[in-house]
């Protein structure tokens, strides 16, 4: 039976959960905020399928991608509303057509994320764009064999350990099934997230009190915000190399119009530093071993970082996707796609994507972060302090840029001279 003593040894895919015949497995957070699968050994009858069915514990060998392509989808619309290029909602758009099911990963009403399938394109919006969480898989997998074994085309899509862990339940390959995962740099913790959101709402609400001033009354500002929206990759504000965390709400005068609450450039916002710098990622993405092919997706989608100095022509900062086919399936949906497309090669795109990294180093301050969250500290002030730059490294830091200021400026008055002289001696 599946029993978890080393946590870097489940990605929480629920694979074995879905699978149990006699539905004694659950799944539970633990301190850090993260699912793992517990056993009621009571009702347990010892018949293995938890074990076989487990990513981690059954992965095979790699596969090398058979194309490697930029991508950009030719409806501007759902390409700025789409983290790269857009590629998903074309993909999507065609399994519907061919009257098939499309599962991806949604907002709950808690703003937490979870898998759900779509037999429609306006139900497959809500799935478009990144979304830096842990998705709850729930009955994702159970519901996917359901419609493979009617006949139906299924796309499924997710993380590399939740699609290994898609094909590892169905336990034999299904022509009608498309698999897609992403260039993935690990889940955050959902508990962080949850503790984020809502000390974030709950200074935007004191912000709005302090704005308004001591003698105004409006009820409206004793009301939490309602959020109608989160972006994680919005490019509407400054592009896409430079995309934004925004979150919307409804307008607290006018409640037809929605506002934003909050927007930030994804580098300075707390929790998105703290993801980027692999502060509380679940251990298991630590040591991945469901990237770069392990997870047998017939598609990986990703942003085609680079492509400003490999295609410029092709890049007009509105997102540019990297897609690497590594079927023969996948090869032939995107035949069948209205998209742009141009080849590349994956030598270029493993150099300028880091995607591509199969282990993370924790940050060191991991374990620290983690009690001062337990005792009830914010996770902006944990990640401010644990993300503050030393006064020394600062100085040197400036120092550097100085000189390189200073040997730029030298060379922008010795090339013209060099050039003038040898003019000279050339007369």
């Amino acid at each position: 039976m599946i029993d978890i003593t080393d946590k870097q040894s489940c990605c929480g895919c629920s694979s074995c959960v879905q699978k149990c015949p006699r539905q004694c497995i659950s799944l539970h957070e633990d301190t850090e905020g993260f699912l793992y699968p517990v056993v009621d050994k009571g009702d347990c009858i010892d018949c293995g399928l938890c074990e076989k069915v487990c990513p981690l514990l059954h992965w095979g060998e790699a596969l090398v991608p058979m194309e490697v392509l930029a991508v950009k989808n030719k409806n501007q619309e759902e390409r700025i509303h789409s983290s790269s290029g857009g590629v998903f909602i074309a993909l999507s758009r065609q399994i519907i057509m061919d009257g098939g099911v499309v599962f991806g990963a949604v907002y709950d009403e808690n703003w937490e994320v979870r898998i759900t399938y779509s037999e429609t394109l306006d139900g497959v919006r809500p799935m478009m764009g990144s979304k830096y969480l842990q998705a709850r898989v729930e009955t994702g997998f159970a519901d996917a064999e359901r419609f493979l074994k009617q006949g139906r085309y299924v796309l499924f899509s997710g993380t590399p350990c939740q699609i290994a862990g898609l094909h590892k339940y169905l336990r034999k390959d299904y022509p009608n099934l498309l698999s897609v995962d992403f260039l993935c740099h690990g889940v955050p913790s959902p508990g962080v997230w949850r503790r984020y959101l809502k000390e974030t709402m709950s200074d935007l609400q004191s912000a709005r009190r302090a704005a308004a001033g001591k003698n105004t009354v409006f009820p409206s500002l004793n009301v939490m915000p309602t959020i109608v929206g989160i972006e994680f990759r919005d490019k509407t504000l400054h592009g896409w190399k430079k995309f934004s965390f925004v979150v919307r709400g409804k307008s607290a005068f006018n409640a037809d119009k929605n506002s934003v609450l909050l927007s930030d450039i994804h580098r300075e916002n707390p929790f998105m530093r703290g993801f980027l710098s692999d502060i509380y990622l679940r251990p298991s993405c630590y040591e991945c071993k469901c990237k770069n092919g392990v997870s047998h997706s017939d598609l990986t989608i990703a942003d085609f970082w680079g492509i400003d100095r490999l295609m410029p022509d092709f890049d007009d900062d509105k997102g540019i996707g990297l897609a690497l086919v590594n079927t023969v399936k996948g090869k032939q949906i995107f035949k069948r796609l209205s998209i742009d497309i141009r080849l590349s090669a994956l030598s270029d795109v493993v150099a300028l994507n880091g995607g591509f990294k199969e282990y993370r180093q924790p940050h060191p301050a991991r374990l620290v972060f983690f009690r001062r969250f337990a005792v009830g500290e914010t996770v902006e002030s944990i990640v401010e302090d644990i993300l503050r730059v030393p006064l020394w490294r600062r100085v040197m830091r400036n120092i550097k840029t100085f000189c390189k200021m200073i040997i730029n400026r030298k060379q922008l008055t010795i090339i013209p001279l060099f050039i003038r002289r040898s003019k000279k001696r050339d007369k």
